[in-house]
């Protein structure tokens, strides 16, 4: 079969994926939740519709996930640089930790059923989105960031969980440090660079070391989709700085709960698959 026939029988597929990595990569600039947020669940439903099994449809997902929001981070970090958003200190006190949480928690991954990933993401999703319903525009709870401790906990957090369900650290990080009286800007900024401290060894644990699955799609290594993200990668990258732009000129508080809404709807879901 040539590579026209091979576009022409996969053409539904293909435009799904280059869809998503529009939204995605808008997405991760214009709101600071972070490409995975968008890309977990839609890969996790497409990868089922070709024949894929929940269960390794969601452990590729999450991989091929986090694959992709590496040169979307990069991307997102240049601009928002620019403007002078990216908290080069805080990174240098939270790498480290960030780092160990992405290691323990992509190594797990490539040990756990997919169903406890699932179930996780569907939980962090709600959460996410209820905060984004509830939160937005409150008062911070706490009038500035916990000492050393608290922020290596914090950070590890990030790096563990993030790692685990497949986003890049926005959904985590921003909602976290915007508590403590962080400046939503520069959180937002930040969570581009430490999306990035969690993708790339994320997404290579996953790759090196993860068993690819007997029904996983066709272009699948180790636990990342290769099809997927080379469909979806170029796409991110072009569209955060236009996510950035955007977010300069538009009220994202509303459009944070409209999206807040459709998170909501994506997280319960999921969660229904797993337990009716």
């Amino acid at each position: 079969m040539g590579i026209i026939e091979i576009i022409s029988s996969n053409l539904t597929t293909l435009l799904g994926l280059a869809a998503t990595g529009v939204f995605a990569g808008t997405l991760a600039g214009l709101l600071g939740v972070g490409g995975g947020i968008v890309i977990v669940p839609v890969l996790f439903f497409l990868f089922q519709s070709l024949g894929v099994s929940a269960e390794s449809a969601m452990l590729v997902a999450t991989a091929t996930s986090l694959a992709t929001i590496v040169p979307t981070s990069i991307s997102s970090i240049r601009s928002h640089r620019r403007k002078g958003n990216v908290d080069v200190v805080l990174l240098k006190r939270w790498a480290l930790w960030i780092f160990v949480g992405v290691v323990i928690g992509s190594w797990l991954v490539t040990r756990v059923d997919g169903t406890w990933l699932t179930v996780m993401f569907g939980v962090i999703a709600s959460l996410s989105a209820l905060n984004l319903l509830f939160r937005t525009g409150k008062a911070a709870l706490f009038q500035e960031l916990p000492g050393a401790f608290g922020q290596a906990t914090m950070a590890s957090t990030i790096g563990f969980f993030s790692s685990m369900v497949g986003i890049g650290g926005g959904t985590l990080s921003v909602p976290m440090l915007t508590m403590c009286h962080y400046p939503a800007h520069r959180a937002v900024g930040t969570a581009a660079a430490i999306g990035l401290i969690i993708s790339l060894p994320g997404a290579l644990t996953m790759m090196l070391f993860g068993v690819t699955p007997s029904d996983a799609p066709a272009g699948t290594y180790g636990l990342v989709n290769v099809v997927g993200l080379l469909c979806i990668m170029p796409l991110t990258v072009l569209f955060a700085p236009v996510g950035v732009a955007i977010a300069q000129k538009l009220d994202a508080t509303k459009l944070k709960r409209v999206f807040a809404v459709v998170l909501l709807i994506t997280g319960v879901r999921m969660l229904a698959q797993v337990f009716l």
